[in-house]
């Protein structure tokens, strides 16, 4: 069971932004080997979405109003712990992700920066690629919508 938590920079504790950077840290840049700058400012403005599994933090998103990252509404830095992924939990934290924007932003159309190899997983949440690949931080990454 995963237990979700939505909350803006100022109510995160310093243990949820330590175990929350750790993570991201844990996946994007240990796992993948990728060597990018996490810590943007970025996370002041954003909603933090925070799924612990036994009061342990394992999986994570980011997401933002419109304007604040994107023209539209976003979700970013969407990661689950690698020991945890054969649950679903990822699906799970998109969700409420998506149920987030519209909550707090009230916002129905979300941009993401997919990595491409996570297309058919988006996919299945109703996001669409609206166009060409990239490379952001040496992975390939394609631009999708849900409208």
């Amino acid at each position: 069971m995963l237990t979700i938590i939505v909350k803006p920079f100022s109510e995160i504790s310093t243990n949820e932004l330590y175990a929350l950077l750790q993570l991201r840290s844990e996946v994007f840049v240990v796992e993948q080997d990728c060597v990018y700058q996490d810590i943007d400012y970025k996370d002041q403005k954003a909603l933090h979405v925070l799924g612990y599994k036994n009061h342990k933090l394992i999986a994570y998103t980011r997401i933002f109003k419109p304007g604040d990252y994107f023209l539209q509404a976003s979700i970013g830095r969407v990661v689950v712990a690698q020991n945890q992924r054969k649950f679903g939990y990822g699906f799970i934290i998109m969700q409420h992700s998506i149920k987030a924007v519209k909550d707090h932003f009230n916002e129905t159309v979300i941009k993401i920066s997919a990595q491409k190899y996570l297309k058919n997983f988006y996919e299945s949440l109703q996001f669409e690629q609206v166009g060409e690949e990239y490379l952001e931080d040496n992975i390939p990454h394609i631009p999708m919508i849900k409208k």
